[in-house]
């Protein structure tokens, strides 16, 4: 069993030695003329942080957090995590300290904190620090999230070895990253206090030293690839792609031949200044300064900084890759970042804006030879907004009709017409009817259920926590999950019913070049977001045959590889028990289906070694936990048009019950060669 399921949140531990992180300053450039290898003092260092400052920390004392900042700490001229010359760093988290009234947001172009339910003006008639008991409206108090030290440098069982391939690194962290978010603004809803979890998480990741790709660069960032999505600018610092948390331009001293100059490596055009980004190869970008929103604080563009290097780069002609903005569209007020490869500038000029600055511009154009980024993005909505302009269509909706979003059929590879016969089934079939089957007990809770309320009996359910978020990611894997039923006195709008729902994306089934069908999406897909069910038959477990070399289309809960069973890591980093499970400690369920005959979009899932999608048994229309559905959700972001896979299992692994293997064209650098 998964350790998380037995664990109970009980009373936050007080927070010890809870001092202002004095021991981190920044490192500002030597004077000219001043020759820094001559200085016996160690030089000053910085882990910069982000959200909430402690007290005596303003926005306007800290460096901007881009090229005059080091983020790993120095001692006697070594570079180790955790250290400084004053000794061990406590990476205390930011969420720690009380923020200073007056603070104001860091980024000013992100207010969007991945919670749609943030922004809905609903005002609680609970106080903070108290959660409302659901059956007799009793106010309990609830202790603060205080976390734990977590001292830098120890090493951590779930990020993979520095050896590893570039691409593991950077998904590790990101991943990282993305668990201790989900965490964080879990906490942060039970006690309805601020949304900003994503500078919560980079904050302990930068204290940690847990990065992809420490140090600029000009050029390719090993491990992030053209098309990679993103919903936090801290996302992008993290992997080393643009270091700046706030500003638009990321620059650095390059060494062109004898000479040295500051020229621009990575810029990011998020709508925060009137660029011009209507074609996918050409950006029209403008410089950054004098745009405030308040009007008497205006004026005109320096060249300076950014601005600086970006002139420079014309005339060097360096690379600069580009990060491209776009609306989400599923969350009216959220971004989503796509990396779109390298940019040349080719010229530039000074122009007078709408707003009544003069302001620098830069046209640049995208290198030839690259994968599509911003230009799939672009073709995917127009499929959306049209379905019929999506070409090499042998069915516009494989599903009749069954889904509430058609699903393409297409083949742009060879002349196959279509998979083999099936009937398309949006619900499982179990071998008894439901009605037969334990029921699942019920909440009592009024219109939705809330955060941390002790009187829902579907949050103590699932250990004392709802599993998703106001958005609906789930925010850890468990055993089980158990969303409200029938039985609950709650509204079909609760947080708590997601998969029930069912589909919600517009899917593409395709032939592939070496493995039959795939499954693939026109929408992006956020890490922990619910994909699709497992549909099909249940089975007798005593009488099906593992072996049938003519049923390829049985599921089972076998064991599923590494990447899988550690999603949630980095629970140790804000001091909670670690919900790692092994593949010695994983327990199978009895459960076994097939979609031979029937089933839906999940049946054309291909394994992979390095998957992008993993199963979690939940429960909403009964209470037999032997025989749950099946659900599927995104392990990592997921681009459009990215064929959607899942480990289907660990070749000869106790829990399959088969001797049956096939071998693996997944492709990817792990790859275990079977199946």
């Amino acid at each position: 069993m998964d350790r998380a399921s037995n664990f109970t949140p009980g009373p936050y531990q007080e927070l010890l030695d809870a001092k202002p992180l004095r021991s981190l300053a920044p490192m500002f450039p030597a004077p000219m003329g001043v020759n820094v290898n001559q200085s016996s003092t160690p030089p000053l260092v910085c882990v910069t942080p982000v959200g909430q400052f402690p007290l005596g920390f303003g926005a306007g004392n800290l460096p901007a957090f881009g090229s005059t900042v080091t983020f790993t700490t120095i001692a006697n001229g070594v570079s180790r995590a955790g250290t400084s010359a004053n000794g061990p760093i406590d990476a205390t988290p930011i969420s720690a300290y009380k923020t200073r009234a007056g603070i104001v947001s860091l980024d000013d172009e992100d207010d969007y904190s991945g919670n749609p339910g943030s922004g809905s003006g609903r005002k609680s008639k609970r106080s903070s620090g108290s959660a409302a008991d659901g059956s007799n409206g009793v106010k309990i108090k609830r202790p603060k999230p205080v976390y734990k030290n977590f001292v830098a440098g120890k090493e951590l069982a779930f990020l993979p070895p520095s050896s590893s391939d570039p691409r593991e690194v950077v998904e590790a962290v990101h991943m990282t990253f993305e668990a201790l978010r989900r965490r964080h603004l879990q906490l942060d809803e039970i006690q309805e206090t601020s949304k900003r979890a994503d500078l919560k998480a980079g904050a302990i990741m930068m204290a940690s030293s847990i990065r992809a790709n420490v140090g600029k660069r000009v050029g390719v960032v090993p491990g992030v690839e053209i098309g990679d999505i993103f919903y936090f600018r801290m996302e992008l610092c993290i992997i080393g792609l643009h270091a700046p948390s706030m500003g638009g331009i990321d620059y650095m001293s390059a060494k062109f031949g004898i000479d040295e100059d500051s020229v621009a490596i990575c810029i990011v055009a998020a709508g925060g200044y009137e660029n011009e980004d209507d074609d996918t190869d050409t950006l029209v970008y403008s410089g950054s300064g004098g745009n405030s929103r308040n009007t008497e604080e205006r004026h005109d563009q320096k060249l300076e900084r950014g601005n600086l290097a970006l002139e420079r780069s014309l005339h060097r002609k360096n690379e600069i890759r580009v990060v491209r903005g776009f609306r989400d569209p599923f969350c009216l007020t959220g971004k989503i970042y796509i990396y779109d490869g390298l940019y040349k500038i080719q010229e530039s000029w000074k122009e007078r804006t709408k707003s009544g600055i003069n302001c620098f511009k830069y046209k640049l154009l995208r290198e030839p030879g690259q994968r599509d980024g911003a230009a799939l993005w672009k073709l995917t909505q127009g499929w959306i907004d049209n379905p019929t302009s999506r070409g090499r269509v042998i069915l516009p909706d494989l599903s009749s009709g069954a889904e509430a979003l058609p699903v393409c059929l297409v083949n742009e590879v060879d002349h196959e017409k279509g998979p083999g016969h099936f009937t398309y089934a949006s619900q499982i079939k179990y071998l008894r009817p439901l009605s037969s089957m334990k029921p699942l007990q019920g909440c009592g809770c009024q219109s939705v259920c809330l955060p941390g309320d002790p009187g829902c009996a579907c949050g103590q359910h699932n250990g004392g926590d709802l599993p998703y978020s106001s958005s609906g990611l789930l925010v850890c894997r468990k055993p089980i999950i158990y969303e409200c039923s029938e039985a609950c006195h709650c509204s079909l709008n609760c947080r708590n019913r997601v998969t029930q729902k069912g589909v919600r994306f517009h899917f593409e089934v395709f032939r592939t070049a070496s493995r039959g069908w795939g499954l693939r999406c026109w929408d992006p897909i956020r890490a922990g977001a619910f994909i699709c069910e497992y549909t099909g038959e249940v089975i007798d477990e005593l009488k099906v045959n593992l072996d049938d070399s003519e049923d390829d289309y049985i599921f089972q809960t076998v064991c599923p590889g590494e990447k899988t069973l550690k999603w949630n890591f980095g629970a140790e980093l804000i001091g909670e028990e670690s919900t790692y499970i092994s593949a010695d400690e994983f327990e199978p369920l009895p459960i076994k289906i097939s979609a031979k005959k029937m089933g839906n979009v999940s049946r054309f899932m291909n394994h992979s070694c390095s998957p992008n999608v993993f199963w979690q048994p939940v429960q909403y229309d009964h209470g037999d936990d032997s025989h749950p559905h099946i659900m599927f959700f995104a392990l990592k972001h997921i681009p459009p048009m990215t064929e959607l896979t899942y480990d289907y299992g660990v070749a000869g692994s106790e829990s399959s019950g088969s001797r049956r293997t096939k071998n693996c064209f997944c492709g990817s650098s792990n790859c275990r060669g079977v199946f």
